[in-house]
């Protein structure tokens, strides 16, 4: 996993709970905590320090990491607005995640391994995408759509009736906005 990660994670946890507690959740996990944006880290070290997270503050680890994509989102579109500023609402936003932002994003973090994402328009105008990716961190994307939605100035709603993590090959996420 890119050290971007890391970094914007550190970020959302020292800015919301200061920097010992960010310390004290690199102790809990085992890990050093020296991540640059453009190095490589073990997957592991996310989902142990995630884990510490979860457990001092007695929360599921799907609701911290996706408590960490609303939080990190936005900190994404003060340092890239040129992903965010084409757009005036989440859903073209959205439909923009594999062909323009993951290739971007491909081209700042070489080696990143991003989620695919596919789309399908539902007949009452909800927005269904698919999630695959090998990390199973759907609830990271849960995050940051509900962040891209506060960022359009709309209301989202999530339903995630399939799910990688039991079973589905991939993860369906029924996006439904609201004005």
């Amino acid at each position: 996993m890119k050290g971007i990660i890391f970094n914007l994670l550190e970020g959302v946890v020292t800015r919301e709970h200061g920097e010992d507690v960010w310390d004290d959740l690199l102790a809990d996990a085992g890990v050093t905590g020296a991540y640059t944006s453009l190095g490589s880290y073990p997957d592991a070290e996310l989902y142990a320090i995630v884990g510490a997270a979860s457990a001092r503050l007695g929360a599921d680890a799907d609701d911290v990491v996706r408590w960490f994509g609303r939080e990190a989102l936005p900190l994404l579109a003060a340092e890239y607005p040129q992903f965010f500023a084409p757009h005036t609402s989440v859903r073209p936003f959205l439909l923009t995640l594999n062909d323009v932002i993951h290739p971007e994003v491909r081209k700042l973090y070489p080696g990143a391994d991003v989620p695919v994402f596919d789309f399908d328009a539902d007949p009452g105008g909800d927005l269904r995408m698919g999630y695959a990716s090998s990390r199973h961190l759907c609830s990271l994307a849960e995050g940051f759509i509900e962040a891209a939605a506060a960022h359009y100035g709309e209301r989202v709603v999530i339903a995630h009736p399939e799910c990688m993590k039991h079973g589905a090959p991939k993860c369906c996420l029924v996006v439904s906005l609201k004005a």
